[in-house]
């Protein structure tokens, strides 16, 4: 079955309640790599992200019966998952500025990492850094493939910001990143 389907949702807003948890399950399984995979992104730790998902499944299964058709399911879990990391970000870590991230403070030692790895743990960081709302738009536009329409439709936001924030966390990356593998060398 395709579990992208309308007649998935359809069996699910007007199936009996355990009827409901199998599909529901079934709808699950097609999405948590999606959801799993932005919100390690989004919050670049695991555990994080776990937990995150664990609550964008929750929140997907309370209000289930309101999805009217299976397009709806993936924007709506992309919105939800974005709002609950942000959710998550703000408790873990209020304020953050690429610009007053400190590069040398915790950074592993320059010969233990080949240049590859030292380039995607620089990003890492330099992701993690972001404020929070120029990383979603990145990470939604560049990661995950979304169009721009898409992304300003999620974070609610109009095209052009998303398009200034993607430019300006690509901007800011780019220069944390540089400014890293600089101190390594």
């Amino acid at each position: 079955m395709n579990v992208e389907s309308p007649e998935l949702i359809l069996r699910i807003t007007a199936g009996d309640q355990a009827g409901d948890l199998e599909l529901f399950e079934e709808l699950m399984r097609a999405h948590e790599r999606q959801v799993l995979g932005t919100a390690l992104r989004l919050l670049g730790r695991r555990e994080d992200a776990q937990d995150a998902a664990q609550e964008v499944f929750l929140r997907l299964f309370r209000h289930l019966k309101r999805l009217h058709s299976a397009e709806a399911v993936g924007p709506w879990l992309y919105r939800v998952t974005v709002n609950v990391c942000n959710d998550a970000w703000q408790k873990r870590r209020p304020s953050a500025d690429i610009a007053d991230f400190d590069v040398a403070s915790d950074a592993p030692d320059p010969e233990s990492m080949a240049g590859q790895a030292e380039r995607q743990r620089a990003v890492a960081r330099g992701l993690e850094a972001l404020p929070y709302k120029e990383r979603a738009a990145l990470v939604l536009r560049e990661v995950e493939g979304l169009s721009t329409r898409e992304v300003a439709e999620i974070l609610g936001s109009s095209e052009v910001t998303v398009r200034s924030q993607i430019c300006t966390a690509r901007m800011k990356l780019k220069k944390f990143t540089d400014r890293c593998l600089r101190k390594k060398s």
